[in-house]
């Protein structure tokens, strides 16, 4: 099998897994509990909540444990925006975030009266700054902008969009759960308040994550039933992932400029012997500013899902870029709003790179792209 759909998830770092293998065993201690085994399990939370407050150059109590990247960027938007709605009640987000920001941004919207604007892209996936500007009004309360987009790879000016954001003082809160382990990510950039991210994207395990939030930003929860997490998030840690995705954000910082630039001539070979087999294949996104693991291919006439199953059949994991939503296959809300049209969006395939990517699996993906696409051009003939 070869798996090149890392950006939906990642397989455990043997590191991750040592770390949580002790938490799974003889220490089972609640981290709430006051006798040694809650001590040795709050110690482990401690010691992890400090080595990701070390990367991402932040303070160990910014840190908030979440149940993974969902729940983190619900937090982030939501819990900013309602204790902050007595100042203004209007949200902006950008056209291609992650349904865990769309969503609660439009729950916002719909059912607790705050005015959302969508902040366009142009063709490459990127947006504008300086429209950002434009956008901003005095009651405009929290932006919020994914660091890089998770089906196409395109990275976002951050650092300009968090300048406008300081200059306008409102919040921004970043979606970084595609580029937390692959890209530098700090919390010290000057204008941002919150950034998510989530274990299982970087090697750790799956229903974990955790959400930096500035001190001395008010924050409304959005669960309810307990003080953990410093009275932020209720429910009691998940000791074990906390574990695992501390160890596992140590192992992928670490590599993470190797890996960059391993991964880029891959992903671009693979690019190459698409194009050459499928001369009529596009490639979405800028790829001069991408993440280096991503390569998202649209295949005009085609169909997107019988593009997947046919490189399942010939051990391919890849993913499309729509979304099966109540049994219908739907065009992607972001290569809609690239201007892709939707019939090519919907024969659209993305390939997502990882740590184990070898050449040779490059090599047999493109054989079976050029193999399966070739069936479908035959049997529409």
């Amino acid at each position: 099998m070869v798996y090149l759909d890392h950006n939906a998830t990642t397989p455990l770092d043997p590191a991750a897994r040592e770390a949580m293998l002790e938490h799974l065993g003889g220490e089972f201690g609640n981290p709430s509990s006051i006798h040694s085994a809650g001590r040795k399990a709050r110690a482990a939370v401690d010691d992890a909540r400090d080595l990701l407050a070390t990367l991402l150059g932040a303070k160990s109590h910014e840190i908030i444990f979440t149940g993974g990247g969902t729940e983190s960027c619900n937090l982030g938007l939501m819990g900013i925006a309602r204790a902050h709605a007595a100042r203004g009640k209007h949200i902006i987000i950008s056209a291609i975030e992650h349904h865990a920001v769309l969503h609660a941004a439009e729950h916002l919207h719909r059912f607790e009266g705050f005015d959302l604007s969508i902040l366009p892209v142009d063709s490459s996936g990127v947006v504008d700054p300086d429209l950002l500007t434009r956008l901003i009004r005095p009651d405009t309360t929290v932006v919020s902008i994914m660091h890089a987009n998770n089906e196409t790879g395109v990275i976002q000016p951050l650092e300009a969009i968090a300048s406008v954001c300081a200059e306008k003082g409102v919040f921004l809160h970043t979606d970084a759960v595609q580029t937390f382990g692959k890209l530098p990510v700090r919390s010290d950039l000057p204008g941002l308040s919150a950034l998510s991210i989530a274990a299982h994207k970087f090697y750790g395990p799956k229903g974990v994550g955790a959400i930096w939030i500035k001190a001395g930003i008010p924050l409304s929860r959005t669960a309810h039933g307990g003080s953990h997490e410093n009275s932020r998030r209720p429910g009691t840690e998940n000791v074990a992932a906390i574990a695992g995705m501390a160890a596992a954000s140590a192992a992928a910082t670490t590599r993470a400029a190797a890996d960059s630039e391993r991964l880029a001539p891959l992903r671009e070979r693979l690019w190459h012997d698409i194009s050459t087999a499928c001369p009529s294949a596009i490639r979405n996104g800028d790829p001069a500013r991408s993440l280096a693991n991503t390569l998202n291919v649209s295949f005009p006439g085609a169909d997107g899902e019988a593009l997947l199953m046919g490189l399942d059949l010939e051990g391919v994991c890849v993913s499309s870029g729509s979304a099966c939503m109540v049994g219908s296959i739907q065009p992607s809300h972001v290569l809609l709003a690239m201007g892709v049209p939707p019939d090519t969006a919907l024969a659209t395939v993305r390939f997502s790179l990882g740590h184990g990517t070898t050449e040779s699996d490059i090599a047999t993906t493109a054989t079976a792209v050029a193999k399966v696409a070739k069936l479908q051009h035959d049997l529409a003939a």
